[in-house]
């Protein structure tokens, strides 16, 4: 049985730093891509930020590129993810998940964390 579990998160001023981890069990990562959302309140999931099987390939959503970094250390089987001067408007559930299949498509992946809250006041 294939379990995503999360860590990190929680409440930071503005530009502050925070660090979510993802970990998996009965789910290889070195075989999967894997990929961060988030949900702000009262609006839709989007997508983060995104990172290839074999952590060559990485692509970030316009709102976070250059203040969150992606990494993937397929020997402990874990993502993690990097934000660095965050912003009150990247308040918002995050989320990590996996599949085979390097999308920003939230659809398309399998495999979901239970989700971890960010705040950061202004």
């Amino acid at each position: 049985q294939v379990q995503v579990v999360q860590s990190g998160g929680g409440l930071v001023q503005a530009g502050g730093s925070l660090r979510l981890s993802c970990a998996a069990s009965g789910l290889n990562f070195s075989t999967s891509a894997v990929a961060w959302f988030r949900q702000p309140p009262g609006k839709e999931r989007e997508f983060v930020a995104l990172i290839s099987y074999n952590n060559i390939g990485t692509t970030y959503g316009d709102s976070v590129r250059g203040r969150f970094t992606i990494s993937k250390d397929n020997a402990r089987n874990a993502v993690y993810l990097q934000m660095d001067g965050l912003k009150p408007e990247d308040t918002a559930v995050y989320y990590c998940a996996a599949d085979r299949y390097f999308t920003r498509n939230s659809r398309l992946y399998s495999h979901w964390g239970q989700g971890t809250q960010v705040t950061v006041s202004s």
